[in-house]
């Protein structure tokens, strides 16, 4: 939820104006709002990239996920393991759009523990292959860009432990 939804919320909760701090800190949100909306960009147009470098990475890191009884052994396994990077990568932009963590956690982080457990899948080596995404997209993102989007990279890999 945005900084302006929760504002909203909060003060239509206890029938109230949005006080002098919720309106900065508003103010705050929409004046960031092109870089946040830059970040995702870059990362959406780079998204191809990121997710096969960072495959690349996490597979020469862990070669027991693509040998034979690995999680993503054979063609079809590997591929379903950089459509999950690639989901994450899509989730980690909503949250950079939203300037909050809401959406990763709603949408994709609930039950993943649970999920990739119940799969068998070495959760360790997920945010092992977010980690590597993280690296991949700050390469090519400017300092300041670089560190809004790791928070949410961090976030998600946090999440998984």
């Amino acid at each position: 939820m945005s900084v302006v939804t929760k504002s909203i919320v909060n003060a239509d909760a206890e029938a109230r104006y949005l006080s002098p701090g919720e309106l900065d800190r508003i103010k705050s949100f929409v004046l960031s709002g092109e870089r946040r909306v830059r970040i995702a960009q870059t990362l959406t147009e780079s998204r191809e990239r990121i997710v096969k470098q960072a495959g690349d990475q996490l597979f020469q890191s862990r070669p027991d996920i693509v040998s034979p009884g690995g999680n993503a052994y054979g063609e079809e396994m590997t591929a379903t393991c950089l459509r999950d990077l690639d989901y994450y990568l899509r989730l980690i932009t909503y949250g950079v759009v939203s300037g909050d963590v809401t959406p990763i956690e709603e949408i994709g982080i609930v039950g993943v523990r649970e999920m990739y457990n119940s799969l068998g899948t070495p959760i360790p080596a997920v945010a092992r292959g977010i980690g590597a995404m993280k690296s991949v997209a700050q390469s090519l993102l400017s300092g300041e860009d670089a560190s809004e989007a790791g928070y949410y990279f961090d976030y998600v890999i946090g999440a998984m432990q």
